[in-house]
């Protein structure tokens, strides 16, 4: 029988957990920003592929069709390997100079997630009655005002459901950051199993980062939800 000695101080006091706790903190600079870029970004897609102007839609359905039906890690080496490429030099020179690898991961992340985030919003503006648009565009509207302050509020909140297992998507493959040396949970786990050999403790800890930062997302939308009902009711 195999006997393992349990050693929990090791990510809960001492240095082990400092990495720890500074891989949290840039898991969660991940999340965050990754969650705003896709969203707007998710936006602006789900307009352009409900466009009247077939050059929009066709760019609006490739964007979709690519990001959506390639894995996120290849896109993060994409990002990470293939930059120089495609971007300006002053760009990658600024990268290079701030932290080129946190932000690959981001663009990688948002892109990604923006994919799948167009979908759901561009099924939610689907679920509006047309008279609305046609009521919108009566009433002196253009297309994109008409979007802006009659279809999309209420498109946006339809989909909040499926907003938020988007954004917990978003946070849990922020953990595949560190295949390019971002120093997030995952990376710090991995670290502290190698200086340390305790990998049940090291992981267990990042599962529980995880699992809070999902609970998170999920109770803040939850009252997001149950605000914005309450609102509605009165």
């Amino acid at each position: 029988m195999l006997h393992y000695n349990f050693d929990w101080s090791v990510v809960t006091s001492g240095k082990y957990f400092e990495w720890l706790v500074s891989g949290l903190k840039v898991t969660l600079e991940l999340s965050a920003i990754g969650i705003v870029g896709a969203f707007l970004l998710g936006l602006v897609i789900a307009v352009l592929k409900m466009s009247h102007y077939r050059p929009l839609r066709w760019m609006a359905s490739a964007y979709l069709e690519f990001f959506r039906n390639t894995p996120l890690l290849v896109q993060i080496f994409f990002w990470y390997f293939g930059s120089y490429k495609i971007l300006p030099m002053a760009v990658n020179d600024w990268l290079n100079n701030t932290n080129f690898e946190f932000a690959a991961a981001v663009i990688a992340l948002i892109i990604y997630t923006s994919a799948f985030i167009a979908e759901d919003i561009r099924s939610g503006i689907l679920s509006i009655p047309k008279e609305q648009m046609e009521a919108a565009r009566s009433a002196g509207f253009s297309y994109l005002r008409s979007m802006q302050y009659i279809i999309l509020p209420q498109a946006v909140r339809i989909t909040v459901p499926p907003l938020v297992n988007q954004f917990l998507n978003l946070a849990k493959n922020s953990s595949l950051a560190m295949t390019i040396g971002v120093m997030e949970v995952t990376y710090q786990a991995r670290q502290v199993e190698s200086y340390t050999f305790k990998g049940f403790e090291a992981f267990t800890a990042a599962t529980v980062v995880y699992l809070g930062l999902s609970v998170t997302i999920t109770t803040l939308m939850d009252l997001y939800n149950k605000k914005v009902l309450n609102a509605h009711r009165a």
